[in-house]
């Protein structure tokens, strides 16, 4: 059994195809970043997210990724665009795809604050182009070098974008089957009638069980539809599934460019690719691209399961709950309110939160316990640059989820300018 398996696995390796699939997934995914990138230039988020504020809420680990400010940041997305032109058209390949990796994740990296799944799917999808030789077919580097020009390469550089696209599927399917989303139906039953405006199909979102509805198809859909995809009896209705579900989503819910990303993408499932006779890239670097990948992968399983090592609701505390493909699982709204005190003279005080934050980030950081803190070191920072003694910052911070009833989050006794972050258990954030 384990010889049967391990020639299974050698001869899967060596397995190769026509590099028409891998160039035409390149070709998709530049062209959709590079829509992504003059949308995001042309709506004036580079001036309000990267420039204007005056703190960010970076992650950890990465405090010394600042912004460049002005013009740097715009340098930054006009160097990013031209590198996702240079993906789609092949045209000086590694050095675009490289180049288009570093600039989006440094932007990414910058604040937290605007996380999103989409984001993190395409900085993945960007390193994986990175080293996968997508560039071999329909590219101006072909032309420029014919030589470049080869018939075939491995069929398991194609085949882990497709392992990557049915990961995000299946995990974000995994983490809808609670009692929350299917028999509370939450939050869906507070989305859906909100879009009772929408033409067409608004009145139907007051249907009493069209939450319950939504909630168990998305599920069944997410945790299914990997699969689909990879039979081919079953892959064209399936594919229609993921074009209606990402158009509901998109035209429901503002989530950016993301339904056009994934409906894209996931085009690689058919891109099957003919047998050839062998791999004909003269290049030592598969054997050690082979165990990259195999790392990398195995990192994209257990990175969503990292949540299983804290005590507490996920959807509460929110540790563990960052790239681990959780879409659409909470309404979530907070208020803070911050209080500092002169450790030296007693006099006290509350913070105007807006006088640093933006209004994105002021919302985002009144429900997030790691972001909280941060800005509690901030707050500490900038009033002890003032003439305070060691100030003692506490908050008193409210949260609502899925529409029950607001509680307290934080230990509003605690003085969070003293707490640190980590991959340990937030002990002030206070059980729901």
């Amino acid at each position: 059994m384990a010889i049967s398996f391990r020639t299974t696995i050698a001869t899967y390796l060596d397995r190769s195809i026509t590099p028409a699939p891998l160039a035409l997934l390149r070709v998709l995914f530049g062209c959709v970043m590079v829509i992504s990138c003059v949308r995001f230039i042309a709506l004036g988020w580079i001036d309000e997210q990267y420039i204007q504020p005056t703190l960010h809420f970076p992650y950890q680990g990465f405090e010394w990724v600042v912004s460049l400010g002005s013009p740097g940041m715009y340098w930054v997305f006009g160097v990013m665009t031209a590198a996702a032109l240079g993906i789609m058209l092949g045209a000086w390949y590694r050095v675009s795809a490289v180049v288009f990796f570093l600039c989006f994740t440094y932007v990414e990296l910058i604040d937290k604050t605007y996380y999103l799944n989409h984001y993190y799917f395409v900085s993945l999808v960007a390193f994986l182009l990175c080293l996968v030789p997508a560039h071999r077919m329909y590219s101006i580097d072909v032309w420029r070098r014919p030589q470049l020009r080869v018939e075939g390469i491995p069929q398991w550089t194609l085949d882990v974008f497709k392992v990557q696209i049915g990961l995000v599927y299946f995990y974000a399917g995994i983490a809808k089957i609670t009692s929350s989303w299917l028999v509370d139906a939450m939050p869906l039953r507070i989305w859906l009638p909100a879009q009772s405006d929408l033409p067409l199909i608004g009145p139907l979102m007051t249907l009493w069980w069209l939450p319950w509805a939504f909630a168990w198809i998305g599920m069944v859909y997410d945790v299914s539809v990997p699969f689909l995809l990879s039979r081919k009896s079953t892959r064209g209705i399936a594919y229609l599934a993921v074009i209606v579900f990402h158009g509901v989503t998109g035209l429901m819910f503002q989530i950016g460019v993301f339904p056009l990303v994934m409906i894209a993408m996931t085009l690689v499932f058919f891109f099957q690719g003919a047998r050839v006779a062998k791999d004909v890239v003269p290049t030592p670097r598969y054997p050690v691209l082979k165990w990259v990948l195999a790392v990398f992968l195995v990192i994209q399983i257990l990175v969503p399961w990292r949540y299983l090592l804290y005590p507490g609701e996920l959807l509460w505390t929110e540790e563990g709950y960052r790239f681990s493909w959780r879409v659409m699982l909470m309404e979530k709204a907070g208020t803070a309110a911050f209080a500092v005190e002169d450790r030296a003279t007693g006099r006290r005080g509350y913070v105007d939160n807006g006088m640093f934050l933006n209004q994105h980030q002021e919302k985002q950081m009144s429900m997030q316990p790691d972001m909280i803190v941060q800005f509690a070191h901030k707050l500490h920072d900038h009033y002890q640059s003032l003439g305070m003694m060691d100030p003692r910052v506490t908050a008193e911070v409210w949260v609502t989820l899925n529409g029950a009833p607001s509680a307290l989050l934080i230990d509003p006794d605690r003085d969070l300018a003293r707490e640190e972050l980590g991959f340990h258990r937030y002990d002030w954030v206070r059980a729901r």
